[in-house]
């Protein structure tokens, strides 16, 4: 277990657990009751951690992509180029970088005006949904969320795709069959991961505010809070 496959692992997971445990407590007890409300304090908390881990994990399956890619291009240097320190400090990258942004937009998306009482129309505080309460136009705030969107979430997503691109240019290249499948194995829990992970999160952030839907919001958020968190370690163990 010593590999940087599962030193990466171990931080996807970690992630996966705050995913859920930054939310869902709260949304069982909303549920539970008739008490429907949180506290300021903790939905600035719960936008702050779901950015942030958002963030961290869009660069983290890209650090992974890198870790692939090394494996199936330069299997004989894999040891050599992956070393703990560079490991670690692709790791200690994405959480630098994760956190950064949520420093960045929480406190922004926090004092938009609201103008009166007004309900979060969702089950936990999400940037989308906190900008869609705001009573003034929200056009530069949507702006910047879009141009911090593609370096969190675009950038990492066309690394990975050049990655596999490589990695597919590999395959092809092996003549025999377990050579292949060897190698397919080694990148399909990934691929799949970054599917149902980057589908759902590109849709939520790259259209924020007034220009989303509010249902099709809360069920993608669903989706990439409970569903995902729940499959990952699944599709894992199947390999």
């Amino acid at each position: 277990l010593h590999t940087p496959m599962y030193f990466f692992l171990t931080h996807l997971s970690f992630l996966d657990l705050s995913f859920t445990t930054s939310s869902i407590p709260q949304l069982l007890y909303n549920l539970s009751g008739h008490d429907k409300t949180i506290s300021y304090t903790g939905c600035a908390i719960q936008l702050f951690l779901f950015l942030g881990l958002g963030g961290v994990e869009c660069l983290l399956l890209a650090v992974m992509a890198y870790d692939r890619f090394v494996a199936v291009c330069n299997p004989l240097h894999y040891m050599v180029i992956m070393k703990p320190r560079l490991c670690m400090g692709l790791v200690s990258l994405a959480w630098g970088c994760g956190v950064a942004n949520s420093l960045a937009m929480s406190p922004v998306t926090l004092h938009l005006p609201r103008c009166g009482h007004r309900s979060v129309d969702h089950f936990l505080c999400e940037m989308p949904a906190l900008i869609r309460m705001a009573c003034v136009n929200t056009a530069v705030i949507e702006g910047t969320v879009f141009v911090l969107a593609v370096g969190i979430v675009l950038s990492p997503l066309v690394f990975i795709l050049v990655s596999y691109g490589y990695i597919v240019r590999a395959v092809l290249q092996i003549r025999s069959a377990s050579g292949r499948k060897k190698a397919f194995n080694t990148c399909g829990s990934h691929l799949t991961v970054v599917s149902l992970f980057y589908g759902n999160i590109i849709y939520m952030y790259m259209q924020p505010g007034h220009n989303s839907s509010q249902n099709q919001g809360k069920f993608l958020t669903l989706l990439y809070n409970i569903v995902t968190p729940l499959l990952n370690p699944l599709i894992y163990t199947l390999r």
